[in-house]
């Protein structure tokens, strides 16, 4: 018995959601191969539990997996769902391959020209680093998603991608001829992959976010990674406002100064966001947030549903 049903009828399944789609599930090795659970509290900020009642029920686990290091990834997130990045191995200063980093891009799935923002996202609410409050815009005014939980505290999304050439010059050249899933692998060719999947290309690359890695400034405007950001178990949750096409790589940060090429995975989990309640941590974070809501708000008034749109991996 797999996930089309077979020959029992779907009301003797048990019905789950895998990044927001539902899916019926029979047998427990379904259950394993999918990586769902029907109910599992997930722990927010400073280790407490979202809180539920009777009339708000505790977050559902709907999936997890982990990413090896080096590779990429591409999912739709529906709207009223929350993607955690957690950090899963971590790495101080002495750590040879140090610097866990998760590039991510964010595009309308209904229309592809919009797309990330990160000017706009940094200087509506005067920053320089993203962290929990701080939404994440398009370039038409609108919220793909918000940062409701950070244990992390800093994220980049200012020092770009790295790319061949930079890979190559720091760590030397792997092809995937000669070493398999072992090549060296880098943030710009990864985000191609991922957009030819979806029809786009090039041109359609944005400036990206850097997940768990943090650079500082000197007076000179110098720029210098912290290869001692983020430890193991640092997590991050994105509760997506739209629906999003979201990609993801798990290649080197362009400024990692690591002696080896690093190669740190990173799990992600999908579970169900709690309804906005009168006081909310992102919305609340500044008028600019405010007015990011009310224009997601008249964009879901008078749009149509988003086409249904599936996960793709690649190591």
């Amino acid at each position: 018995m797999g996930l089309h049903g077979g020959t029992k009828t779907r009301e003797k399944l048990r019905k789950y959601c895998v990044g927001g789609l539902s899916v019926f599930v029979d047998t427990a090795a379904d259950i394993s191969r999918l990586r769902v659970t029907e109910c599992e509290e997930i722990p927010m900020t400073g280790g407490s539990k979202m809180s539920h009642t009777s009339s708000s029920p505790s977050p559902v686990l709907l999936y997890s997996e982990q990413i090896p290091g080096g590779a990429h990834w591409s999912m739709l997130m529906r709207r009223g769902h929350v993607l955690r990045l957690i950090d899963t191995e971590g790495g101080g200063a002495s750590d040879k391959n140090s610097g866990t980093n998760v590039g991510m891009l964010f595009y309308n799935p209904a229309n592809p020209l919009e797309r990330y923002n990160a000017p706009d996202t940094l200087k509506c609410q005067h920053t320089f680093k993203l962290t929990a409050g701080h939404c994440l815009y398009s370039d038409m005014g609108r919220i793909f998603c918000s940062i409701i939980a950070d244990t992390c505290g800093w994220h980049d999304t200012v020092a770009g991608n790295s790319n061949r050439s930079i890979v190559s010059n720091k760590w030397g050249a792997r092809n995937y001829q000669q070493y398999r899933n072992e090549r060296y692998q880098n943030g710009y060719d990864s985000f191609l992959v991922e957009l030819a999947k979806y029809g786009l290309g090039r041109k359609d690359m944005a400036a990206n976010i850097n997940w768990f890695s943090k650079i500082a400034a000197d007076d000179d405007g110098n720029l210098r990674y912290i290869t001692d950001n983020s430890k193991a178990g640092d997590y991050v949750d994105l509760r997506f406002e739209m629906d999003t096409l979201v990609l993801l790589h798990t290649c080197p940060h362009p400024l990692n100064p690591a002696d080896e090429y690093p190669r740190k995975p990173v799990t992600y989990q999908i579970f169900e966001a709690e309804p906005l309640g009168d006081h909310d941590i992102c919305r609340d974070h500044c008028a600019e947030n405010q007015r990011g809501f009310a224009n997601n708000h008249l964009f879901h008034q008078h749009s149509v549903p988003t086409h249904q749109c599936g996960a793709h991996a690649e190591g």
